[in-house]
């Protein structure tokens, strides 16, 4: 590659998040995340008209996971590029494209045993039909380690980083490190103020893989994660910014696997507190926050260690 390839941000509201999503400005162009049903004609439309770009243009939509979030805006998206982009996502999390229902079984899954709200079904069909522009088959299954090129000499590898989903990944630009990875490095949270993955172990491996293997000169991440202190990051890292939060979302997972490891050694129990069974490690790490706001990164992530301890309820 003779020259840096130009990587733009494309933000777009929904409720109390901003949605963040990457234009890549190759021969072929590239979006990065898609946001939700809204964002690409309320966000990404305007944003690249300031640009001076269209995005009858965009080539390639690749998603670095199948939360709402990041794919909810793809169908459409999709249609505003006259169907001519191909939809790029990880063969594990393609269900969550293919079916809106999907999400609602994975809410159901997972943090409906904590939430316990009667409504749940009712509540995640209707955010689903909402949020997710429409229901597709994916043009390109990957695995990790395809190499899709933008044209002319822009290539991007895919590396396979599970751990916040199953199908999580990350799009690297190769010759210049830039490194797109969604939400696969959480620090200690975004708005709510907790990291959330589903698989512990191999969200920390992916965490140390980005780190020591990937080593980005720029990362890219799907929102503003927070320092220890409560500080957000940002969206857009240099290589020493990017160090440090790799390493810290390393320094929080051990913590909380430490804590987990001591108060899930003799099983789950219920209390009167919101963040039952899981109080004991709430109050160890000195967790404050609410953990019954969507998308309930405490419960996602608190149920992922008790299956790895065998205490799941």
């Amino acid at each position: 590659m003779t020259h840096d390839v130009a990587v733009h941000p494309l933000v777009s509201p929904w409720g109390r998040f901003g949605l963040y999503s990457f234009f890549i400005d190759a021969p072929e162009p590239a979006i990065v995340d898609t946001g939700v049903a809204s964002s690409p004609a309320e966000g990404m439309v305007p944003a690249l008209e300031k640009l001076g770009r269209g995005i009858e243009e965009v080539r390639w939509i690749l998603l670095t996971h199948g939360h709402i979030d990041h794919l909810g805006g793809a169908h459409a998206l999709w249609e505003l590029t006259g169907r001519r982009a191909q939809v790029v996502i990880h063969e594990a999390d393609a269900p969550l494209l293919r079916a809106r229902r999907a999400h609602v079984d994975l809410y159901l899954e997972v943090r409906d045993r904590y939430l316990r709200n009667p409504d749940a079904v009712a509540e995640q069909t209707t955010m689903a039909r909402a949020a997710i522009s429409g229901e597709m088959e994916p043009t390109v299954l990957v695995r990790g380690g395809e190499t899709l090129s933008l044209g002319g000499d822009v290539t991007v590898s895919v590396h396979h980083i599970p751990g916040h989903t199953a199908g999580s990944v990350a799009y690297v630009i190769d010759g210049q490190d830039d490194v797109f990875v969604g939400d696969a490095a959480q620090v200690h949270g975004a708005a709510n103020g907790f990291p959330g993955y589903e698989d512990p172990t191999a969200y920390r491996a992916s965490l140390a893989y980005l780190r020591d293997e990937v080593r980005p000169r720029h990362l890219y991440l799907g929102h503003p994660y927070r320092t220890a202190e409560g500080v957000p990051f940002g969206v857009e890292l240099d290589r020493e910014q990017a160090s440090r939060a790799l390493q810290e979302s390393l320094d929080i997972e051990a913590r909380i696997d430490a804590a987990a490891r001591r108060h899930l050694g003799d099983g789950v129990g219920e209390t009167g507190s919101v963040y039952a069974p899981f109080a004991a490690v709430a109050e160890e790490l000195g967790y404050a926050g609410d953990p019954r706001l969507e998308p309930s990164p405490f419960f996602t992530t608190m149920d992922g260690y008790a299956r790895k301890y065998g205490v799941r309820n």
